[in-house]
């Protein structure tokens, strides 16, 4: 196998892992955020991840806790 061929099965298989663990949330609402406001300030990402919590445990669909 040539060495284009393992790097760019590495980038599918990190994009995958990435999209599969929720990692590029922050990045896809930046985005957003910025397309949709783009005079608005855009929280940092630790802010992003308290609010986001915050929405999860306040919804009990979400399935944040386990009881």
């Amino acid at each position: 196998m040539r060495v284009s061929a393992l790097l760019r099965a590495a980038r599918h298989v990190r994009w995958y892992i990435r999209e599969l663990t929720d990692e590029t949330a922050y990045e896809r609402y930046v985005t957003h955020a910025r397309d949709r406001h783009p005079g608005a300030s855009v929280p940092s990402r630790r802010e992003f991840e308290r609010m986001r919590t915050a929405r999860q445990e306040k919804d009990p669909r979400q399935g944040f806790r386990c009881c």
